[in-house]
């Protein structure tokens, strides 16, 4: 298996809190809660882990409150190369309904400031030899520009790493800069980037294509239970995923991320790689946190994906 590196410039503690039902403006009371250490490219890295690869973590830590972060790291075996900053790393509140919809308030991140900055870009360099690839995933702290985000990622596309992509809003625009070899927007995400919305095929077809004559790689378009649709310049796949029950739509993106991530290191067959990771993701959607926790189930959700290929539209 593959050494990858995940990028978490702003990871949270993620307290997640069950309700039967979210009542506006009135008191709640829990059903269940748990607090426990997050943020997208950590979360990626527990899939990829349980995948088998081996994983080193990065990105900026707050001094005051890395305990849970370190724990969850030395659990899972990462390599640690956070960088410490002054403050508290973020906590994000969900509050997750009994049908599964997930409201979400997510607090901000610490103030990062050019130091840290430089510190990482440090770290970074003398990491990269040692990784075949880099997953960049979340929103940006305080004191991250775009300029220097963009900056990030071409420095590690420059020392050979394959950059996988996955944020929103300005962070994405300034990370398309780049030309990142793989990003991953939901349908929202990319009609934020277009201006227009998505939710047909044509619609996502016309906005992957000039995606990918700007030189990404890989577009693939997260719907939730409508599937996911994957554009690149050799073939364009829709896989639909089997009806489960949802727990937490939480993570799901992200392990959709890794599922992709890991068929495609490993050359497997494209229709497979979309069908694991399509699988890996509905899994995803049955439990609360992150990792792949039952093989059997696993597999049954894979064999009852539905794969077919879509017509490519000539690049525009």
């Amino acid at each position: 298996m593959a050494k990858i590196l995940t990028l978490t410039l702003n990871p949270a503690l993620d307290l997640t809190v069950s309700v039967e039902r979210l009542r506006i403006g009135a008191v709640n009371r829990a059903v269940e809660q748990r607090c426990h250490a997050a943020g997208k490219g950590l979360n990626v890295a527990q899939v990829l882990a349980d995948l088998g690869h081996q994983i080193t973590v990065a990105g900026f830590l707050g001094r005051d409150n890395p305990q849970p972060f370190e724990a969850l790291i030395a659990q899972r075996g990462f390599v640690d190369a956070f960088v410490r900053v002054d403050g508290e790393t973020r906590t994000n509140l969900k509050l997750v309904e009994a049908h599964g919809q997930v409201t979400d308030v997510n607090g901000q991140g610490p103030q990062v400031d050019a130091a840290a900055q430089a510190e990482l870009l440090e770290r970074l360099a003398a990491l990269a030899g040692e990784h075949a690839l880099v997953v960049v995933a979340g929103s940006l702290p305080r004191g991250i520009s775009p300029q220097w985000f963009t900056h990030l990622l071409e420095q590690l596309k420059s020392q050979g790493l394959k950059v996988v992509l996955d944020t929103s809003g300005e962070a994405l625009r300034a990370g398309l800069q780049a030309a990142p070899w793989l990003i991953k927007p939901n349908t929202d995400e990319l009609a934020e980037l277009t201006g227009s919305g998505v939710e047909d095929f044509t619609a996502q077809q016309t906005a992957a294509q000039r995606l990918l004559g700007s030189g990404v790689g890989h577009v693939v378009v997260s719907q939730g239970a409508q599937g996911v649709n994957w554009f690149s310049a050799e073939r364009t796949l829709h896989a639909q995923p089997p009806k489960v029950s949802v727990a937490s739509t939480v993570g799901a993106g992200d392990s959709l991320v890794a599922g992709m991530v890991h068929g495609l290191l490993l050359g497997e067959d494209a229709g497979q790689t979309l069908c694991r990771a399509t699988a890996i993701a509905a899994q995803a959607v049955t439990q609360v946190g992150f990792g792949i926790t039952d093989r059997e189930q696993l597999a049954q959700l894979e064999a009852a994906v539905q794969l077919t290929e879509q017509q490519q539209e000539a690049r525009r």
